[in-house]
């Protein structure tokens, strides 16, 4: 029996590359980056074009669930699927499977992210609905996007033979995933053609990744059949603490994805997608000033600075700048941070740092 399409926005991360602004407690997908509106709730927005709230799931965590919920209240409560710790992506798209086994299990899920920019959003409604077309006939469906540089901070698809068009689109077998590869690897990838980025963006009938847990994970999938089983039972809270710590963490990329058959992938071209990965990013989808400049703050002073981003709280505070050229500069309060734009995806580095030297307080 065929069932209802279903997005599932993942929205369980720390978005450490944003740092110190996206924190522990308040992570990038809950701050306003780029719009009035938060991440989060763009994404949810947007889905809207093709789901109704009640068919629009989000896994996230404990911690953030309460304010997740504040940010999107169309979004009924048990909507919101609480992951008791992190296991990776595998475990948490798992659980949106679980509930759905439970809930429709003829369903075709959309898995998404709560904290990705897409500046045409009509156009990804067609790729939405192109690739729900292609999970009916049984396939593992994933988004790419078609690079526009030699990118190392994303993982690449292998594009196969065309397999013909869908709503307008042309979707490829998937030759292979490749991890985030080294700058030379990215420069002859692209240089070669036939690649697009791994976005994250996965569509498939529940009952088909389902089938690829059991046969690739098995150890999860018997775990996922005890929750989905107590899935609404009086028992489900206590099935579901004592069975998620057990879980090995690993993605759904290394655990289903690059082991998978009948894998099929749409190049997305013309959707304005940009992953907000890091301060650099910002310079892609917001408006800087005739010398290059992305001031967000009301108190700056610049003299003949160039490709700069700077970023304030609205404190007290001023940031001058002089002469200076392609830094970035972010003052939260508690920490000021300064950095090269080309180093802008270190700050993983940084928060290792400050877990190694016990001042929890800063992450």
């Amino acid at each position: 029996m065929d069932g209802q399409y279903y997005a599932v926005i993942m929205a369980g991360g720390g978005g450490t590359r944003l740092w110190p602004l996206s924190r522990q407690a308040v992570p990038k997908q809950m701050l306003p980056l780029i719009a009035d509106s938060t991440l989060f709730q763009t994404a949810v927005q947007r889905l809207q074009r093709v789901f109704p709230p009640e068919r629009i799931l989000v896994v996230t965590s404990r911690q953030q669930a309460a304010q997740l919920q504040e940010q999107a209240p169309e979004l009924k409560p048990e909507n919101f699927l609480l992951e008791p710790q992190p296991r990776g992506t595998a475990a948490a798209i798992g659980l949106a499977a679980a509930c759905l086994q439970a809930r429709d299990p003829g369903a075709i899920m959309a898995v998404l992210t709560a904290d990705h920019y897409i500046g045409n959003e009509s156009e990804f409604e067609r790729y939405l609905l192109a690739a729900h077309q292609l999970a009916e006939g049984g396939q593992l469906v994933t988004l790419g996007i078609e690079p526009t540089y030699p990118a190392t901070q994303f993982g690449y698809i292998q594009l196969g033979e065309a397999l013909g068009e869908v709503g307008g689109f042309t979707a490829h077998k998937v030759l292979r995933f490749k991890e985030k590869p080294a700058a030379a690897e990215a420069a002859e990838m692209l240089a070669q053609g036939g690649y697009a980025w791994n976005s994250g963006m996965f569509i498939w009938k529940v009952s088909r990744i389902w089938e690829e847990f059991q046969q690739h994970m098995p150890e999860l999938h018997q775990t996922l059949e005890k929750i989905a089983a107590a899935w609404g039972g009086p028992d489900f809270e206590a099935v579901l603490a004592h069975e998620w710590p057990r879980i090995a963490a690993q993605t759904i990329d290394y655990g289903v994805m690059e082991r998978a058959a009948e894998v099929t992938v749409i190049p997305a071209r013309d959707m304005g997608w940009n992953d907000v990965g890091s301060w650099d990013s910002l310079f892609e989808v917001l408006k800087v000033d005739t010398n290059g400049n992305l001031v967000l703050s009301e108190r700056h002073l610049d003299i003949d600075s160039r490709n700069i981003l700077i970023h304030s709280n609205g404190q007290e505070r001023m940031v001058v700048t002089v002469g200076v050229e392609d830094i970035v500069v972010v003052d939260t309060g508690d920490v000021l941070l300064i950095c090269s734009r080309e180093r802008s995806q270190d700050l993983r580095k940084v928060i290792e740092l400050l877990k190694e030297k016990g001042l929890q307080q800063y992450l």
